[in-house]
């Protein structure tokens, strides 16, 4: 992969970069969370868990930006591995609550300096100015990219 970034198609487009190092960031990650036998799909939702703990599963699919089947698998098997609670309440069993154990909780000084180490990995050399305007420029595209889905989301509903 290499050899094709720097030979082959040097000015390739941004996209096909971004997939790469997402691709490379993604395999660094798994790797180092296979090692405390955490699962990819399990990060994802741990991470929004961290931050927000008690959220339904919609608004989890709805953060993690999957399914709610998916979201469901997912937090079946993270249940039984004990990261995990699913409550529903007695004054509205429609909604199911997902809240992190502390066993969840603990994971997140495990894992988040897992998280580090291939951001850090991925940086090396890199000069931080270039680290703050790569930021500077991934967050428009973010930013521009979901203004377009937006517009052409809008098409679609008026079609």
């Amino acid at each position: 992969m290499l050899r094709h970034w720097h030979e082959a198609v040097p000015n390739d487009r941004m996209a096909h970069l971004v997939k790469d190092a997402t691709r490379g960031f993604l395999r660094a990650l798994q790797t180092r969370l296979a090692e405390h036998n955490v699962q990819m799909g399990h990060w994802t939702f741990l991470r929004i868990l961290w931050e927000r703990d008690g959220l339904t599963k919609r608004e989890l699919s709805i953060e993690a930006g999957v399914m709610e089947p998916t979201t469901f698998v997912a937090l079946r098997s993270m249940e039984q591995l004990g990261y995990v609670t699913l409550e529903q309440r007695p004054d509205n069993r429609k909604y199911v609550y997902v809240h992190l154990t502390p066993l969840g909780k603990e994971l997140k000084q495990r894992l988040v300096p897992l998280a580090e180490e291939v951001n850090a990995i991925a940086l090396e050399g890199v000069p931080e100015a270039d680290v703050e305007t790569t930021r500077r420029t991934l967050l428009r595209m973010i930013d521009n990219l979901a203004r377009d889905a937006s517009f052409t989301g809008a098409k679609d509903a008026e079609a």
